[in-house]
């Protein structure tokens, strides 16, 4: 309390004034509790019953401390301390800084007005009485600035808090941790749960500015393996999600309900395996069907396709696309002629030979199986 000692060191309070005030303190500690009942809002009801005992004490305490340092017996730092602590519990108290900056005013106030009235009759001389204006004034700013301190310390220390809780709800739910971890995550980081969650795959470093873009209870965790991010967006509006995230390398699972997001995490890094161009995965869903287990599509392409190894591979390549083609436009010869770049005859060529081979194609069974095999190239 720097400023309020250097007042203090222009003032010499005798030890007979000093008598005079220290038995007014609880007098005015209590005009001062009242003042601030009366005058903010907010502690009309937190300053009754045993808060109100606790608040007058500690008024006392800070003015015998002021007293001290008018007199030039203390340095003023247990009241900043206390003051300082005042301020981390206003923030535990869901008050505000303005509140109690409005309590310090009014509480400046009521004080100078006690103390002069005792000061002057007990013969303060008069070119006193302004210094002593200015330590009370002093005194009270630096008080404010050691609560403003603790206020915005605790708010700090409560928001990384917070940051942390939500962190740990995002990795229970990508872990699809059982509801009632779940629940006891919710409650902890004080989160509403929406009805679904879509999760959006993307480089770590663009997690948190594309967050600022979205709906401010969406999860982000920005720190998972490969430098890879992950956002958990709450009731997504699919089309304006995929446009907020123009121009990011992003990957957009499916809404799934909140408790089941592992999910929409889980399709959009396998959708990311697959293909690095994949951004919204509800465009690819036959690509990511076909491609859920590699190994039997691989088995169902050597059974299904087995005939075609009997022939020159120039030869089976060709009957191959022919096959796909006609599969993907249901047999119309035009329209598996254009996107083969081959005359119509070619394509009905093709197929005599694509039926002898494969006698399945004359079966649902056989065709759905053949699909299958020519849907997805397996590398």
């Amino acid at each position: 309390m720097s400023h309020a000692i250097r007042r203090a060191s222009e003032l010499a309070l005798d030890e007979t004034t000093v008598t005079v005030l220290r038995a007014a303190l609880k007098t005015t500690a209590d005009e001062i509790v009242q003042a601030i009942i009366d005058e903010v809002p907010p502690y009309a009801n937190a300053l009754s019953g045993r808060m109100g005992g606790t608040i007058r004490r500690a008024v006392r305490t800070a003015l015998g401390h002021y007293l001290d340092l008018a007199s030039g017996k203390a340095t003023g730092g247990d009241a900043g301390d206390a003051a300082y602590e005042l301020g981390r519990g206003e923030v535990r108290d869901g008050r505000s800084m303005d509140a109690l900056l409005s309590a310090y005013r009014v509480g400046a106030r009521v004080a100078w007005r006690c103390l002069a009235a005792g000061a002057v009759p007990a013969g303060l001389p008069a070119a006193e009485v302004a210094k002593f204006a200015e330590l009370t004034f002093a005194y009270i700013d630096e008080l404010s600035a050691a609560s403003a301190a603790g206020h915005a310390d605790e708010l700090a220390a409560r928001g990384r808090a917070h940051e942390r809780h939500l962190e740990h709800l995002a990795r229970d739910i990508l872990a699809d941790a059982s509801p009632d971890v779940l629940l006891a995550s919710v409650q902890r980081a004080g989160w509403q749960p929406p009805v679904s969650l879509t999760a959006v795959l993307l480089p770590a470093a663009q997690a948190r500015p594309a967050y600022r873009a979205l709906d401010p209870s969406t999860l982000v965790l920005d720190d998972l393996p490969d430098a890879t991010g992950v956002l958990l967006v709450p009731d997504a509006d699919r089309s304006l999600l995929l446009r907020q995230l123009t121009g990011r390398t992003a990957v957009v699972g499916p809404a799934r309900p909140w408790t089941r997001a592992s999910a929409s995490y889980a399709r959009a890094v396998r959708a990311r395996s697959l293909s690095s161009d994949i951004r919204d995965t509800e465009d690819h869903l036959p690509e990511l069907v076909l491609s859920a287990d590699m190994d039997a599509l691989a088995d169902l392409r050597a059974r299904a396709l087995a005939p075609l190894r009997t022939l020159p591979a120039a030869t089976a390549q060709r009957l191959e696309e022919t096959l796909r083609a006609w599969l993907l436009h249901q047999g119309r010869r035009e329209e598996v002629a254009a996107e083969l770049f081959v005359h119509p005859q070619t394509v009905r060529y093709r197929m005599s030979q694509l039926r002898e081979l494969f006698p399945g194609l004359a079966s649902p069974h056989g065709v759905l199986e053949l699909t299958l095999a020519v849907g997805l190239r397996v590398s």
